[in-house]
């Protein structure tokens, strides 16, 4: 039971759309990830995921609308609906992600940027 200095986690590492394990609460997992550019759509059948963004705005793209997510400001994307987050002009965007430890990287889309193992720090 010690504090977490968010800002200092995120220093620990630079690989984008690497999320890192901060902490774990019951069956949820909290992440760092840092991310730039365009991600891969794809859904989580059987977990909600929560993305806080701590720098940055994130575009969170739905099928039908685009969502922006501000610094400070959270959303999230229901099991089952498909999305694609996004960052604008190469801006790296610092989120905080919390959903299920059985919660795949990128779903059932395998793809370059899909992680299997979520480094702690």
């Amino acid at each position: 039971m010690k504090t977490i200095s968010i800002s200092e986690k995120f220093e620990k590492f630079t690989k984008q759309w690497h999320p890192h394990q901060i902490a774990v609460v019951d069956e949820m997992q909290v992440l760092l990830a840092k991310l730039k550019d365009e991600f891969v759509w794809h859904a989580h059948e059987a977990e909600d995921e929560l993305f806080l963004v701590q720098k940055g705005t994130l575009e969170m793209h739905f099928r039908d609308r685009v969502e922006i997510v501000n610094p400070g400001e959270l959303i999230v994307v229901p099991k089952g609906v498909e999305h694609c987050p996004k960052t604008r002009n190469g801006e790296e965007v610092h989120v905080l992600l919390f959903e299920k430890q059985t919660t795949k990287h990128t779903g059932s889309v395998v793809d370059k940027k899909t992680q299997t193992n979520y480094p702690k720090i």
